[in-house]
């Protein structure tokens, strides 16, 4: 078991930052989520642990070891995954996993424990090359390559960016299992609702870590109450609630508004309900609901 400490990052690439002053802390064993769209600085913290680049200033461990001073050491203590499939799409399933097994110096068999759950559903498919398999197949095969020689700690870059909704369900119940294995994995993705899955979140947006705390105590910590509204023409309806001064913030939320208000009480909504029926909105309805993470991360950013 190892853990990751983060201490001050900072990397810009020709004069932009990419990341800026970023400290985290990942115990062993836990499964964290970096959490934020593109652009946000992820892939470039995970190019750093995984020693591809080095930062410009700050420091980071895996474990006992620097991934400036100490790359090689780190290097076999890693699996590593990509957001973009990067296996030999010519080669077969069983043999881009015997290469990368070659790579660490061990074997399927030693290992195969690990791995079992998820080649069980690979191995009809073992003769196919790579780049025939489908999405969520790739993906899978991914992971098993990672975890070919055992690694104690785990990256996943954007690991379920392109798949389906089932194949992002099944990928995420296998972290939930090797989660049980003691693996530390950090797992970044621009997905809100796969935040929920974490231990511990990091919200990331423009190179600047915004919060970090589980799912749920990100969440405690919305400062406002917040209210879902809906009406016959919501398009309309955004941009009236936009331009009224009463309203804080307002966002179009699946198929409803999601606002806060500069000043919430019984009477506020009551006078935004008349409000809206005298624009023209007869049907609209407001009420009280529960923030989300993506409901967190945008008041952050504000």
């Amino acid at each position: 078991m190892a853990d990751i400490s983060i201490q001050h990052l900072t990397k810009k690439y020709k004069g932009i930052p990419a990341l800026q002053d970023i400290s985290l802390h990942i115990p062993s064993g836990c499964l964290f989520g970096l959490i934020g769209p593109d652009g946000a600085g992820k892939t470039t913290l995970f190019r750093i642990l995984s020693t591809l680049i080095t930062a410009d200033e700050g420091e980071a461990r895996i474990g006992e070891y620097s991934v400036r001073e100490e790359m090689y050491k780190i290097r076999g203590m890693l699996g590593y995954m990509p957001g973009k499939f990067s296996l030999y799409q010519d080669l077969s399933v069983e043999e881009n996993l015997q290469f990368f097994a070659t790579i660490f110096s061990t074997d399927l068999n030693s290992k195969y424990s690990l791995i079992s759950d998820i080649y069980k559903q690979l191995e009809p498919f073992k003769n196919r090359r790579a780049g025939n398999l489908s999405g969520g197949m790739k993906q899978k095969l991914a992971l098993c390559c990672a975890l070919v020689h055992a690694p104690p700690v785990l990256l996943l870059d954007e690991p379920t960016t392109g798949v389906d909704a089932v194949s992002r369900k099944e990928f995420w119940d296998i972290l939930d299992h090797l989660k049980s294995k003691g693996i530390t994995m950090l797992v970044s993705t621009p997905y809100m609702d796969e935040a929920e899955r974490c231990e511990k979140i990091a919200l990331i947006q423009e190179g600047k870590i915004l919060s970090v705390n589980t799912p749920e105590g990100i969440k405690k910590n919305f400062s406002r109450k917040l209210y879902a509204a809906s009406a016959e023409n919501m398009s309309a309806l955004l941009r009236y609630l936009r331009s009224l001064p009463e309203i804080n913030s307002c966002y179009s939320f699946g198929n409803r508004h999601h606002i806060t208000l500069q000043t919430a009480n019984n009477h506020a909504i009551e006078d935004l309900l008349n409000k809206t029926r005298q624009a023209g909105f007869d049907h609209c309805f407001v009420e009280e609901t529960a923030p989300g993470i993506e409901d967190c991360f945008i008041e952050l950013m504000q």
